[in-house]
């Protein structure tokens, strides 16, 4: 069967996907979310984390006591399961929904690159959905930070891919698929000059050069502060994943999940950000 293009990569944050005031997972987004999902399109998903946390305290009623990255790793695998599940519950029947869990070596490795680039190419033919997601529950931290650190010893000149949260594996997986657009879902709607004022909400980010629009998220990034969860890395780390993939030719969309449809980010007919070469690099 013939491989074809994935054209969109959406990413969606952990905590657009749950009700905060509830403790609980937000069906409604999910279901809405979903039906606008089709062949041809990748998901890069959290959520295992935050929902296995969520469903260990409905069942023990307390959060866990133990190490925070041994918790991390048990969260992950407990809540893993149900986010796939509430995927497949709400996407349209007629297409397959497949789970790919990513670690950085996969991305590291040329062979294993490749393997990953191909099998995710063969989904649009074969109806189906990639649901992507980091496999925490499998990664430990002192593993990974050693691995990370030979790897960038012995290839100093290359980059290497961390995979320190999901929006760079979004980012990796755009390139790695030639995606036209990347959404960046989230619970606001864009990156603000003034977090606390939704007036200064930035709605273009473009320029005719790699450098000029280097320059500009660089210039934004010294506005970024806070996230919206421990151990979150914040809009400035966001904003640098978005920029690599915009220097690609992609274009990048950070909108919020909670209040507007996929299709209206797409389209522009609603409040986001979107990042984006303008001039003759974006045709290189």
């Amino acid at each position: 069967m013939e491989a074809q293009k994935l054209e969109l990569v959406v990413k969606i944050g952990s905590m657009a996907l749950i009700r905060r005031e509830d403790n609980d997972i937000d069906y409604n987004l999910f279901s809405r979310l979903s039906g606008e999902l089709r062949p041809g399109m990748a998901v890069v998903s959290s959520g295992a984390t935050e929902i296995g946390r969520l469903d260990y305290m409905k069942r023990s009623g307390g959060e866990l006591t133990g190490d925070s990255e041994d918790n991390k790793t048990d969260y992950a695998a407990q809540g893993q399961a149900i986010l796939m599940a509430t995927w497949r519950q709400f996407i349209h029947p007629d297409y397959q929904v497949r789970q790919v869990l990513v670690e950085h070596n996969h991305f590291n490795d040329p062979q294993k690159r490749e393997h990953l680039r191909r099998m995710l190419l063969r989904c649009p033919a074969q109806q189906a959905i990639p649901i992507i997601n980091y496999n925490d529950a499998v990664s430990d931290e002192e593993n990974r930070k050693l691995e990370l650190k030979q790897l960038h010893s012995s290839h100093p000149d290359e980059a290497v891919v961390e995979c320190v949260d999901n929006d760079e594996t979004a980012a990796v997986v755009s390139e790695l698929l030639g995606a036209r657009t990347m959404v960046l879902l989230t619970s606001a709607d864009g990156i603000y000059m003034d977090p606390q004022d939704p007036s200064t909400l930035v709605t273009d980010v473009t320029a005719p050069t790699r450098e000029d629009l280097a320059d500009r998220v660089k210039a934004l990034q010294s506005h970024c502060v806070g996230a919206s969860r421990a151990g979150a890395n914040g809009a400035g780390a966001k904003l640098a994943f978005a920029l690599r993939s915009a220097l690609q030719g992609v274009t990048v969309i950070i909108g919020s999940a909670k209040k507007y449809r996929l299709r209206d980010l797409l389209s522009g007919d609603a409040p986001c950000t979107r990042i984006s070469l303008t001039g003759g690099d974006a045709c290189e």
